[in-house]
């Protein structure tokens, strides 16, 4: 009996344990923190008062939006890219983990219940932690001109030399499914229907993202919504990957903005350079599926 009772307050001092577990794993910092940004603070629709144009004039924060040099998206036209055998593999070491689906304004945002505990990527000897997956319709970055329905991002942070890395999969309008977007699908439309801020998504493994096309594009740019700060490496894989339509809508009625997209306007290249993983002979032509 005595064993029995003890078991009530055990599992009280184990969950107020977790509890300060997750709290500590948050960055102190603000750092590149977008989770706090309200839906009224900006909008992607241009034209507006806090329209892509104006969001360089709205805090003085955010003044990177409007004067930076190194922005994203960009257009990855061929003819400006330069084969880069030297880059390597991407080195990804992703792990199952608990995740929770958050409304963050304009786009669903899945994240870690403990920072950290989804694995990681490592570029030029350089440890990267995923810190989430959102989604952005249509594409941001467009392909020799051409905008497909859909963009992931997968943000990386390394918090010791607060940088970041996004590795992006860029998704055409399908009939086929998305096997990681339905995993998701069942917590998604509990966010639309509910108005939920966050829905406890389970154990979520990124490994069901496709990865396994070996070639990408790689750029030095910034964050595609405010603050936009720059010094971000992008990874966009090559291989266009299928979704359905239904799911690219679904993304966008769950956070109830009211934006028929969430995609940021092109931004000049400036000259940067834009790398093409593995060097081949033939011109590196888009993959539909």
């Amino acid at each position: 009996m005595k064993n029995f009772e003890s078991k009530p307050i055990f599992l009280v001092y184990t969950y107020l344990f977790i509890v300060v577990l997750v709290l500590n794993s948050r960055p102190a910092s603000s750092w590149l923190e977008v989770e706090k940004l309200q839906q009224e603070d900006f909008s992607y629709v241009t034209g507006s008062g806090n329209g892509p144009e104006n969001w360089g004039d709205l805090r003085p924060e955010w003044v990177t939006c409007k004067n930076g040099t190194k922005q994203s998206p960009i257009d990855l036209a061929f003819i400006k890219m330069k084969y880069a055998p030297e880059l390597g593999d991407l080195q990804m070491n992703y792990t199952p983990a608990y995740g929770i689906l958050k409304n963050r304004g304009h786009d669903i945002s899945l994240q870690w219940v403990v920072n950290g505990s989804a694995g990681s990527i490592q570029i030029d000897n350089t440890t990267y932690m995923l810190d989430n997956i959102h989604w952005h319709s249509p594409s941001e970055h467009t392909i020799n001109g051409i905008r497909f329905g859909l963009e992931q991002h997968l943000v990386h942070r390394n918090l010791q030399l607060q940088k970041v890395a996004v590795v992006a999969v860029i998704y055409a309008i399908s009939i086929f499914k998305d096997p990681f977007l339905s995993k998701l699908e069942g917590k998604i439309m509990d966010i639309s229907s509910t108005g939920a801020s966050e829905v406890y998504a389970g154990l979520v493994d990124p490994n069901d993202i496709d990865m396994s096309d070996r070639r990408y594009y790689r750029y030095l740019g910034s964050l595609t919504m405010p603050p936009c700060d720059e010094g971000v490496i992008w990874t966009i894989k090559k291989k266009v990957m299928p979704v359905r339509r239904d799911h690219v809508l679904l993304l966008r009625r769950a956070v109830h903005d009211g934006d028929d997209n969430n995609a940021r306007p092109l931004q000049p290249l400036n000259n940067r350079d834009i790398l093409y993983y593995p060097a081949l002979r033939t011109p590196p032509l888009v993959d539909s599926m």
